[in-house]
């Protein structure tokens, strides 16, 4: 009697067991499905914003790399690096709200009109935070053009309330404005670009995170590569902006 109780008893937990590991798969293939159909949607956005701004589609590509590769000597995990790289591809995704007259003026813009553009960032935020999944890369976008100092907008915060990749993305931001060529100025070198990093950090930027992106930028440019790649987005993209 003792054995055959002994028995029953294994089998339950041979089922019980078994009907974990089942229900742990079930949720696995959940989550990827969920997180697959995301991707699509980002993609499909992505998309989008390519059809509006061709040139800020192009900038986001840029953006995200530099975000990763600053993330991976920052050695963040790898699921820091995907939210990172979400973020950093939809951190001007706002723009899509902006007008063209803005967006493809020829010339620099005017007070005004620079009030206007200074409201990308919180729609960015109004247009991710719909995605439930996304609420972390929607606060990181919103807050991409905080200033260290505490001088940036949308929310004028301070130092390390700006969250960590709300920083990363606004010197790789920066970086990538200030070396791409507009109709109405030529872009710098990497050289004078990192100088005028090392200028406003501890004011702009995140003097830390500064060194990082330097030195991240530094081991990019000795790599032969003109192209890279993203884990979200297919496609290779150029290093270098037009």
């Amino acid at each position: 009697m003792e054995k055959k109780r002994s028995n029953i008893i294994a089998l339950d937990s041979l089922l019980t067991t078994t009907t974990l590991l089942k229900m742990s798969e079930e949720i696995d293939h959940f989550k990827r499905k969920h997180k697959e159909t995301c991707e699509m949607a980002a993609r499909a956005i992505l998309y989008a914003l390519d059809l509006k701004d061709h040139y800020t589609f192009g900038h986001s590509m840029r953006v995200a790399y530099f975000c990763v590769e600053a993330g991976k000597r920052l050695s963040l995990l790898e699921k820091d690096l995907y939210d990172l790289e979400l973020a950093a591809l939809f951190h001007d995704i706002g723009k899509i709200g902006t007008p063209d007259k803005l967006l493809n003026k020829p010339t620099r813009l005017v007070d005004e009109e620079f009030k206007m553009m200074k409201k990308h960032p919180v729609q960015s935020y109004e247009i991710l935070r719909r995605f439930e999944d996304f609420e972390k890369v929607a606060l990181c976008a919103k807050h991409h053009h905080e200033r260290y100092d505490g001088k940036g907008y949308p929310d004028g915060l301070v130092g390390e309330e700006i969250p960590l990749f709300s920083r990363i993305i606004l010197i790789a931001d920066t970086f990538d404005a200030v070396t791409s060529s507009r109709p109405y100025r030529t872009g710098l070198s990497h050289h004078v670009a990192f100088e005028e990093l090392k200028q406003f950090a501890g004011t702009q930027f995140d003097p830390h995170l500064v060194d990082v992106f330097i030195k991240t930028l530094t081991e990019i440019g000795e790599q032969r590569s003109e192209t890279f790649e993203l884990s979200i987005i297919d496609g290779k993209f150029k290093k270098e902006a037009a």
